[in-house]
């Protein structure tokens, strides 16, 4: 019996493999993915990667929010396993290893065993969830939140895109709407996500590892400003009811408070839309999205409390009408502290550098942590870019993070 050992080669190969699924070619020489939840790619990459799990003996379920498991049996089946994934689907202009990494270095743990003749006492299991990114159907992390039971089955089949299609829909004409239950009957013992820190923080320091402690908290929100449509040329300025320039005010304000609060807060405006977006007319309505981070709760809800109180005051200044919807809400989560504790330790006996770091993006690991201890391993982002097609992370890195990953799944599946 030998000591397993990652093969990065073999993890790379599966990891550009992947990548051909919906490749997006950029300028530059730089290249990415656009895997939409539940497109036509997304089922072509989920077909792949569960390909994968089969051939690596792997027993395969699907959920009925479209969640894949792969379970390879341990020694002693009877006891909780111990899970790895994240997700395969992209944002529009995605990289290779957003999500991708941890669920293909999940396969590269089980095949490493499996080459060194090693059977866990706990079954091991790699997951992919369903719509993590949250690019096409709202809320992010949806497929991981219905797992563990925080959003209702049928409220999250009922979700739509952009274009208004149903999510139920476009996960049957995929095939992959499946029949295990949500929530799932039974949770893992701990899960383990190996990701991308999709900063610059790791690369900056120059560190190997990041041992994350939780995650930020979450808000999206989508503001809909309503004035009136009008001539360019002909309206004076102090008759307009302009909602351009409210949401302005409004885009401005938002980074504003960010400079103001300090600390970890964040604030960005991702996505606007505005009607009839013609170049000699007052918009009629502006619709956009306000997406606020926060590591501590409270300072998240003063930030929501500031912004929005100031979006009704310039609304009200405007003469216009304004809606708020939440898209996205999540609080703060923080990991287990043993599990923290041994993906730190485990780093320094494999003598990598490592830091410990909350994250600032969300992952489906912060909705696993609700029903197991959970763990988030961090590896360096080439000059911190995630949801661009120049994303890289050097192949050194991603072995790292998975000979880091590997001896964690060792040590908690022979408990």
């Amino acid at each position: 019996m030998e000591q397993p050992k990652i093969d990065i080669r073999r993890l790379m190969e599966r990891i550009n493999s992947l990548g051909q699924i919906g490749r997006v070619d950029g300028p530059n020489g730089e290249w990415g993915n656009a895997r939409l939840a539940l497109t036509d790619a997304d089922r072509d990459g989920r077909d792949l990667v569960m390909a994968w799990m089969r051939g690596l003996g792997m027993d395969v379920v699907v959920d009925r929010i479209g969640n894949a498991v792969g379970t390879w049996e341990g020694s002693e089946p009877g006891l909780p396993p111990v899970m790895m994934g994240s997700h395969i689907d992209t944002v529009r202009t995605g990289g290779r290893f957003d999500g991708n990494l941890g669920v293909l270095a999940g396969l590269e743990v089980v095949e490493a065993m499996q080459v060194a003749g090693v059977r866990p006492r706990r079954s091991l299991q790699v997951a992919f969830f369903t719509d993590e990114e949250g690019a096409r159907f709202p809320p992010d992390m949806l497929g991981s939140l219905v797992y563990v039971g925080g959003l209702g089955l049928e409220e999250a089949l009922d979700a739509r895109d952009a274009s208004g299609a149903r999510l139920g829909d476009e996960l049957e004409r995929i095939g992959y709407a499946g029949s295990m239950p949500c929530p799932a009957a039974s949770f893992p013992a701990a899960f383990v996500e190996l990701h991308i820190e999709q900063g610059p923080v790791l690369e900056d320091e120059h560190i190997t590892i990041g041992a994350v402690t939780g995650v930020q908290g979450i808000s999206w929100t989508e503001i809909t400003v309503t004035g009136q449509s009008a001539h360019a040329g002909t309206t004076p300025m102090r008759l307009r009811r302009d909602p351009m320039l409210v949401a302005a005010q409004i885009v401005a304000e938002a980074r504003a408070t960010a400079r103001r609060m300090g600390g970890t807060q964040v604030a960005t405006v991702g996505r606007m839309e505005v009607f009839p977006d013609l170049v000699n007319v007052v918009p009629a309505r502006v619709t956009f999205t306000v997406d606020l981070r926060n590591t501590d709760e409270t300072r998240l809800q003063q930030a929501e409390q500031a912004l929005f109180a100031f979006a009704r005051s310039m609304a009200a200044d405007e003469h216009c009408d304004l809606t708020l919807r939440s898209l996205a809400r999540f609080e703060p989560v923080t990991f287990d502290a043993e599990m923290v504790d041994l993906v730190e330790s485990t780093s320094r006996s494999l003598g990598y550098s490592v830091r410990r770091m909350p994250s600032g993006a969300g992952h489906d690991a912060q909705m696993l942590a609700r029903v197991c201890p959970t763990a988030m391993i961090f590896v360096p982002s080439i000059n911190g870019l995630s949801h661009n097609l120049a994303e890289d992370t050097a192949p050194a890195d991603i072995e790292a993070g998975a000979s880091v990953l590997l001896e964690v799944v060792i040590e908690l599946a022979n408990r």
